[in-house]
């Protein structure tokens, strides 16, 4: 749980009085520390690369490499850090195309700095966070037939799917484990194998594709 250690955090943005102003607000919480800021796609990746950190605030408007290029690259290089898009775009194409890519989280920067807070603390307690106003856009591009591997939904096993509703409600795969008396290693190998089959990239995805199929509420 968000509380128990000093959270590393990245800040990704090009505009300076963004970063400044999150490296404020952060600041004044005992719980994060921000311990590196960038102001393009690629720095943000070597960023990540060298630090490691545990999350990372990422816009997706950015000279050069960005933010979708971006955010592939740091899941790449730093596969445990927690990735929340922090952007202007409220648009499907943005969203659909930053949880395909990997995207632990989908957080508007018209949103109050309770919201932006509560959506770290989300993505950091395992679990996923999309800006109320998102969460109908991307169900609903989900059920237009945006989601991805909706062809094997028909196939997936009876333990896939208890897997896929167990982590889309936010379970640790400790707990998903314990629950279906099965080991940590098997439950990640069946959320990968989930991951592939569905061509889903985060967490947030899959949660978005379990309840467009009904297996969680929205």
């Amino acid at each position: 749980m968000v509380g128990s250690k000093k959270y590393r955090v990245i800040i990704v943005d090009d505009h300076a009085l963004m970063r400044t102003g999150l490296r404020l607000l952060l600041g004044m919480r005992p719980e994060y520390k921000v311990v590196g800021e960038a102001k393009g796609g690629q720095e943000g990746v070597r960023c990540a690369d060298t630090l490691q950190p545990d999350l990372v605030l990422l816009d997706l408007s950015m000279p050069g490499t960005d933010g979708i290029e971006a955010l592939k690259e740091i899941k790449r290089v730093s596969g445990q850090t927690r990735v929340l898009v922090l952007t202007a775009h409220k648009d499907e194409g943005h969203v659909v195309a930053a949880l395909k890519a990997g995207a632990d989280g989908y957080c508007l920067k018209d949103g109050d700095a309770e919201e932006l807070l509560a959506a770290m603390r989300c993505l950091l307690n395992g679990t996923v966070f999309l800006s109320p106003t998102i969460a109908p856009i991307v169900i609903s591009a989900f059920l237009g037939g945006a989601s991805p591997g909706e062809s094997v939904y028909d196939i997936l096993s009876v333990r896939e799917r208890e897997v896929l509703k167990l982590v889309a409600e936010g379970r640790r795969t400790r707990e998903i484990a314990a629950y279906l008396s099965l080991s940590p290693k098997t439950i990640e190998k069946h959320r990968s194998n989930l991951m592939k089959l569905l061509g889903l990239r985060s967490i947030a995805a899959l949660t978005a594709y379990a309840i467009e199929k009904g297996l969680v509420r929205g």
